[in-house]
């Protein structure tokens, strides 16, 4: 099928090349930033992204310089681009009080121009909006944009920047909202050449919520596991044993993934979903902003463990290093970052914070001297790390060995 995809960033660009390469389709790619993605496609590198290297290796996508050569080319076209919220709602630093919604000007302009193309070829397409929105925008924004020639789909993703590749091949189920059910097919068409998971078939308006309430819900996890790992800490009860006794009751709690003590939720669509939600639920008028709660659950969760660091470096005399800077294992990604998120507090407190990541420095620091360490990321290299004698190890993943000579603390845990 011929293809066009718009907006090649960082997760527009892999699921562009894997619709080529592992389904078939004869795709077409467009971006504003047309040098950003011919560099990406000719300088190689992981760019963060596991396999995305390969893919282009294999060929990069034909651009496009217009959207109109986009709708000239494809009888599906998917808009990716950004929706993005202020720095400062991105969960790397305490969001403000001020709740927001989503930015949606890059996605008006690129379905305006699809549209508008469409039209004045006189052919007809299905557009598939991909960008993450709150319940509500599609019809606030997009369908007045609409004509006779262009089918709306709202097809969101359920991918993660780092592994967005292996996601977008293997998800848990593809999800499609429409006004009229004819008009899935062809995206069911597209997706049925990349791989054989269930399509969930609804509303726009519907499916516009379920892509933010599930980011929601793992944010909630998180929460929750964050919380039994406080608890644990002050108890004496060990976090990994309560969660693994709920993870039995699969019934009602479901399973143990994203429940485990350790970092705040992260990455560049979970904190600031929690938050944009949160507006919502405030512009809504609703009985009660749990959402909102839960984002200053997962601050003040932070901030627990501040204070944990800062009880241990009054003690000690010695000074802070964080290690990790991305926001989940083995990624150089940073968006959402709870380590950077703790980093802010400490500073905010007056600290000075030595902070490294061995995957976004390219290096790692090796001092002789002792140091107060928060293994910030659950990277694996960690745990292979020989710390100075005196140093102390606060670990809120639970994964780092004894090691002779440093007091090794992996918090709300036993052992």
């Amino acid at each position: 099928m011929n293809v066009g995809w718009i907006g090649l960033g960082k997760l527009g660009a892999p699921c562009a090349l894997a619709l080529q390469h592992f389904a078939g389709h004869d795709v077409i790619g467009y971006d504003l930033n047309r040098v950003r993605v011919e560099r990406m496609f000719s300088e190689g590198g992981d760019h963060g992204e596991q396999g995305l290297t390969d893919l282009i290796d294999r060929g990069p996508l034909k651009l496009a310089h217009t959207a109109a050569e986009v709708v000239a080319h494809a009888d599906v076209v998917f808009v990716a681009v950004q929706t993005p919220h202020a720095p400062a709602y991105g969960g790397e630093t305490p969001a403000p009080w001020d709740r927001r919604d989503f930015e949606y000007a890059f996605l008006v302009q690129a379905v305006r121009d699809v549209c508008r193309a469409a039209a004045h070829q006189g052919k007809p397409i299905t557009l598939v909006v991909v960008s993450t929105v709150l319940p509500g925008t599609c019809n606030k924004h997009i369908r007045g944009l609409l004509n006779p020639f262009v089918s709306l789909v709202y097809s969101p993703l359920f991918i993660a920047m780092g592994t967005t590749i292996a996601d977008f091949l293997r998800p848990e189920f593809v999800l499609m909202g429409a006004d009229r059910p004819e008009h899935l097919a062809p995206v069911v068409e597209v997706y049925g050449q990349l791989h054989d998971r269930p399509v969930f078939k609804t509303s726009i308006e519907s499916a516009e919520l379920i892509k933010v309430a599930y980011n929601t819900v793992i944010s909630a996890k998180v929460v929750i596991g964050n919380a039994i790992m406080e608890i644990c800490e002050k108890t004496g009860a060990d976090c990994d044993e309560v969660i693994d006794a709920l993870s039995l009751a699969t019934d009602r709690v479901i399973s143990s993934k994203y429940l485990r003590g350790g970092m705040g939720d992260g990455g560049a669509c979970h904190p600031r979903d929690l938050i944009a939600m949160s507006w919502l639920a405030q512009r809504l008028d609703l009985s009660y902003d749990l959402l909102g709660q839960m984002a200053i659950a997962r601050e003040a969760q932070t901030g627990w463990l501040a204070n944990l660091v800062e009880r241990w470096a009054d003690q000690t005399g010695h000074p802070i290093c964080i290690l990790g800077k991305a926001y989940k294992p083995e990624s150089v990604l940073t968006a959402g970052s709870p380590a950077l998120l703790l980093a802010h507090q400490l500073r905010e407190r007056g600290h000075e914070v030595i902070h490294k990541d061995i995957y976004v420095d390219g290096e790692f620091d090796r001092p002789d001297e002792p140091r107060v360490y928060v293994i910030g990321t659950k990277h694996p290299i960690h745990a292979t790390c020989n710390f100075a004698p005196g140093s102390v190890v606060l670990d809120p993943h639970g994964y780092m060995p004894d090691q002779a000579g440093v007091t090794v603390i992996r918090i709300g845990r036993k052992s």
